[in-house]
This record gives C-alpha cells, sequence and structure tokens, in this order.
C-alpha cells in the first residue's frame, strides 16, 4: 500500500498493491501496523459502516465534535463516487479547504480524513456501495454538519444541482459560517 499525500495536512490517499491474475484479483484493505507507518497516525478503528446509493444521492457533509470527532477511512466496494474531505481545524492553513478524490470499485483508493474534518460523497454510478471505518463511535448529540453547496467552499460535485438527491436533514445543514465546529 502506497500512501498519496493530498493539499490537506493529515489527509491521506491511500492506493493498495493489486494482485491480479485469471482468477480474479487479492488486495489487503486495511493493515493496521502498515496504515499508522503511513500516516504517521496512531488511529485505532472501532466503527464500521456502510451504505448503499443510487446515482445522485449526496450525503454531507457531516462531522462529529469534541470528544467524539471521528477519523474516518472510506472506500468504495462496488460503483464510483466523488468523495469530499473539508478542513475545520481551527487554525489550520488549510481551513476550509477540501480535497476531492473519485473512490471506484476498479481502482480501489482509499481515503483517511483525520479528526476535524467534515466528510460528504455523491454516487457518480448508477449505484454504490460505500464503506467506511471510524476510530470513534458515533454520539448523535456531537454530530454537526455544513450544507453540501456553501457558497464559500464551492465544490464541484460533477453533477447537475437538479440531480441531486439530499435528504431533507442534509438539506437543513447551516452554511460554514454558521456552523457550530
Amino acid at each position: 500500500m502506497t500512501a498519496l499525500e493530498t493539499k490537506l495536512q493529515d489527509c491521506f490517499i491511500l492506493e493498495p498493491k493489486i494482485f491480479e491474475d485469471h482468477r480474479g484479483y487479492f488486495f489487503e484493505s486495511f493493515n493496521q501496523n502498515q496504515f499508522n507507518s503511513l500516516t504517521n497516525t496512531n488511529a485505532r478503528f472501532v466503527q464500521d459502516n456502510e451504505s448503499f446509493s443510487t446515482k445522485g444521492v449526496l450525503r454531507g457533509l457531516h462531522y462529529q465534535t469534541g470528544e467524539h470527532a471521528q477519523a474516518k477511512l472510506v472506500r468504495v466496494i462496488q460503483g464510483r463516487v466523488l468523495d469530499v474531505a473539508v478542513d475545520l481545524r481551527a487554525g489550520s492553513p488549510t481551513f476550509s479547504q477540501y480535497v476531492a478524490v473519485e473512490l471506484t470499485e476498479t481502482n480501489k483508493k482509499q481515503l483517511f480524513i483525520p479528526r476535524g474534518f467534515a466528510h460528504g460523497f455523491v454516487v457518480l454510478s448508477d449505484t454504490a456501495i460505500f464503506s467506511y471505518k471510524c476510530d470513534n463511535f458515533y454520539n448523535k448529540e456531537s454530530e454537526g454538519g455544513i450544507i453540501y453547496n456553501d457558497p464559500t467552499l464551492c465544490i464541484d460535485w460533477q453533477l447537475a444541482e437538479s440531480s441531486l438527491i439530499v435528504s431533507e436533514k442534509d438539506l437543513a445543514l447551516p452554511t460554514l459560517e454558521a456552523a457550530k465546529l
């Protein structure tokens, strides 16, 4: 596995070594020791989540605050998504900047999103199965979010706004300026 630094400090794209032959493929999707060495973190994942979505579904931008903040390691099992991480760390030189990475069942890339970031994704294929590890347990009272079309972030979700499918809950999220970080 290799780790590629993004423009956001501590946020990495991970690319596995894939072994393919006439039978199919094999790759190691996660190795705790290798992961910690490549990302220079001590993250220990305690919860795995999976979602199934159809084309145009946009989930995000979500985060957890305080002692319940979460780092995430995300990947696509089936399909293709545009995955977005936004730096919300106070004092960070890249505060309010984002990175967008296409994760697919073919490229098998993963994105490591450290604590202090908002996260979201949009499905670009007909369907997608999205999987992510979290280093802290979900806590409803600590959840926060930013509206996906925040004018200060200017995220290009690669789909027409009219084709996006966003939950009522996510449509009610505040702008970055109004969010409780």
